[in-house]
């Protein structure tokens, strides 16, 4: 049931980007960028621009809705008599204050075994923390603190919205870019010999600009992922000062036991620890969103002898 839910869900979310991205177009006044004469390079500009930004925009702005829907997250009052959750919520609030926030954050919960928490929301003011019943479960007080000191830095960070605008301009980027290289290739290699002119087949083109926007948009995916991975370290640091540096250092090492667990039959990771484990020894590391525990951990002790 809750993978229809996240499948509807998905269709729900991109029919919106279609139909808005539509409207903007024909507000716009932008039918098309190939010509008679080749590309109208304004109106792709506008077409690359629209359509990169918007569906991005669009996921924040309904990102807090979505982790709702789809991971199942229940928003705790704040004046739950539950003294667990009660003590989640202060946690959470007093480490927003200390970091500035201008308005707390929704705090939420979901049920996962894994040891997993996430920050999202459309902007400082507009935010959820959320955190499975795994974390809560297995992890000390001390360490679960490390874990919201790190989700609330996102926020204070304002990650969120510059994730999203790293993201919009690379799919820009990438678009404007293979649209130009594809029709390029296209004259190049059409038949020299055939004295017609015929202009630019839209199938082929299509087609050729799918090619090149795949190869790309691997490309794209490492710029994005080299700048979550900065905004780790960053997350880090900020949750060091806001929850201690032990405390955050300790939880870094909870995760790191955690996904070091094997399970014999699979031979792979028990739990995948806090959706954080980073690629460290090959070449796919240069697409994790996250680096390496490790890594995050020598950083961190690494400022402690540093500052003393």
């Amino acid at each position: 049931m809750q993978m229809f839910k996240r499948i509807g869900l998905f269709l729900l979310t991109n029919a919106l980007v279609i139909v808005s991205i539509s409207v903007i177009l024909n507000l716009l006044g932008v039918r098309g960028y190939l010509t008679a004469t080749g590309i109208d390079y304004q109106s792709l500009l506008i077409y690359c621009l629209v359509w990169g930004m918007v569906g991005s925009f669009i996921s924040l702005l309904i990102s807090k809705w979505m982790a709702k829907m789809s991971m199942g997250v229940q928003v705790i009052a704040p004046n739950t008599r539950d003294p667990e959750l009660q003590q989640l919520v202060q946690t959470v609030h007093a480490l927003a204050r200390s970091a500035g926030l201008p308005k707390m954050p929704e705090v939420g919960i979901y049920d996962s075994p894994e040891l997993n928490a996430f920050a999202t929301g459309p902007s400082r003011s507009n935010s959820l923390v959320a955190v499975s019943t795994g974390l809560l479960n297995r992890m000390s007080r001390e360490e679960v603190e490390g874990v919201l000191g790190h989700e609330v830095a996102h926020i204070a960070n304002g990650d969120m919205v510059t994730m999203t605008l790293i993201q919009g301009v690379v799919n820009a980027f990438v678009m404007f870019l293979a649209r130009i290289i594809a029709f390029a290739l296209m004259n190049a290699f059409r038949s020299r010999d055939d004295d017609r002119d015929e202009g630019v087949s839209p199938f082929m083109y299509s087609m050729v600009t799918m090619v090149v926007e795949l190869v790309l948009m691997i490309f794209g995916t490492m710029v994005v992922a080299w700048f979550s991975r900065y905004r780790e370290y960053r997350a880090d640091a900020g949750g060091a000062r806001l929850a201690g540096r032990d405390s955050m250092i300790r939880a870094l090492q909870k995760l790191q036991r955690t996904y070091e667990i094997v399970d014999p039959v699979s031979d792979k990771p028990a739990v995948n620890a806090f959706k954080i484990s980073g690629h460290g020894k090959n070449w796919m590391r240069l697409f994790s969103t996250h680096p390496p525990l490790e890594e995050r951990i020598a950083r961190l002790e690494n400022a402690v002898r540093i500052g003393t």
